[in-house]
């Protein structure tokens, strides 16, 4: 049964049990991936998932229902589940369904074909061959992993909500691995969008030199340098730390941001934008999982913590509007906090003139263990990672086995400059992106 005839009979028994305040809340998800391995498909996965989550007010008691199977039967079923499970809770908290009526706002959506699977074999192998043949060292392990994915999202309540949302997208991911005597290294390169504009040849070409340059690495020495983070490494840390900015992290003590609106956290050149619509976004979105409109918003402004992101529950705590950044993972999942597109906003120089300011330093170009080394409550991090020194403002000398340590809020405080090659990459519902922004004085750990 299709989403919207089952919707109609939830409404049906939701009156017919004397409900008057609840939502229907539907996901749905399919996607097709292919990975090369030798020269031959080595994996093919196709999957499609999807349901429902119902839940309702009874005596000031939220109970939830949630269900993969659309049918007849199944739409009193979660009503009446639903009913029961709020029977035998007893929470103080409020709670909050979203109000319908709101302005959202319309935006322009990358609309194209998703490839047919043939297409997607087809530049799987076209892939992994042209990176075997841009240097003689691409060696076993060199893969090409394409995938196409759609994306359905939609809300109703009896509060004048009925939203709905669909996203698709492909990507082609190109990952080298090279071989020089003992040596391998390896390096990957990913590009989203239709499949005629993935520019394969281009994308393995830059995949296979980001590996060889990083032949004959060594161990950094250990000291106190300017540090340049590439936009991989920074949108990294942005992810690792972004749950510093969720206003439900602040509520329960767990950020060091908490009560920091309108101060200042941060250098004058940072600007920190959570945009539901950014023009590489894979999954943009005119509402949140509350069904509350989205807009981008200035997170941190030359330096200023602005605001910090919020659903309905801590908006409400706080005084202040939400900001639409409600978030479920999966139709079944919870009601929580998370950005969009999570994005640095880009600075006036280039990299070279960034590396030009910076004189001599580390350019980090790969964070690894950012789940271990790194605590977002406490902005601490210390951190495995890869790169090149800076020496007469140029990149040199590749690096690695070494570690660099911090605290992030301390970092935002310390950066020094931006530069203007914003990149960006995609998390499921979640982008994050940055420049290569330049920190002053961190601490690294080598030889």
């Amino acid at each position: 049964m299709r989403y919207e005839e089952f919707k109609n009979l939830v409404v049906q028994a939701a009156e017919k049990a004397g409900l008057t305040d609840y939502e229907l809340y539907y996901s749905a998800s399919e996607s097709t991936e292919i990975e090369t391995f030798r020269r031959e498909v080595d994996k093919f996965s196709s999957s499609a998932e999807g349901g429902v989550c119902f839940r309702a007010l009874v005596n000031g008691q939220m109970g939830y229902a949630s269900t993969e199977d659309l049918s007849a039967e199944e739409a009193e079923a979660i009503v009446a589940r639903a009913q029961e499970n709020a029977a035998v809770l007893e929470s103080a908290e409020e709670q909050f369904l979203g109000e319908g009526g709101g302005q959202y706002e319309t935006f322009e959506k990358k609309e194209y074909p998703l490839p047919e699977t043939d297409a997607l074999i087809k530049a799987a192998l076209h892939g992994q061959e042209l990176a075997y043949a841009v240097d003689p060292r691409v060696t076993d392990g060199t893969s090409t992993v394409v995938m196409r994915m759609k994306q359905s999202v939609a809300i109703f309540n009896s509060r004048g909500l009925d939203l709905s949302a669909e996203n698709q997208a492909s990507l082609c991911y190109i990952a080298a691995v090279v071989k020089d005597g003992e040596e391998m290294n390896d390096e990957y390169k990913i590009k989203a969008g239709p499949i005629d504009e993935w520019k394969q040849e281009e994308l393995a070409e830059k995949a296979v030199k980001a590996a060889l340059a990083k032949m004959g690495a060594k161990a950094a020495p250990t000291g106190s340098y300017p540090v340049v983070f590439a936009p991989d490494a920074m949108s990294a840390l942005l992810m690792t730390f972004s749950p510093a900015f969720s206003a439900e992290a602040a509520q329960k003590g767990l950020s060091r941001l908490a009560g920091k609106e309108g101060t200042k956290i941060a250098a004058d050149c940072v600007t920190l934008v959570d945009d539901p619509f950014h023009k590489d976004s894979l999954m943009p979105m005119p509402f949140d999982a509350e069904g509350m409109p989205t807009r981008k918003k200035n997170v941190i402004e030359n330096g200023t913590l602005t605001t910090l992101l919020h659903n309905l529950k801590t908006a409400k705590v706080a005084g202040v509007q939400t900001t639409g950044n409600a978030s479920k993972r999966g139709y079944a999942g919870s009601v929580q906090i998370s950005p969009f597109s999570f994005v640095l906003a880009p600075g006036q120089m280039s990299e070279e003139e960034l590396l030009a300011k910076a004189g001599s330093g580390v350019y980090i170009d790969t964070l690894n263990g950012t789940h271990a080394g790194a605590d977002p409550i406490s902005g601490d991090f210390s951190l495995q990672s890869l790169g090149f020194m800076i020496e007469d403002g140029k990149k040199t000398r590749p690096v690695k086995d070494f570690t660099v340590a911090g605290n992030f809020f301390d970092l935002l405080q310390h950066v020094e400059a931006v530069a203007d090659n914003a990149e960006m990459e995609s998390f499921g519902m979640t982008n994050f992106g940055s420049p290569s922004v330049m920190v002053s004085g961190l601490s690294v750990a080598g030889e």
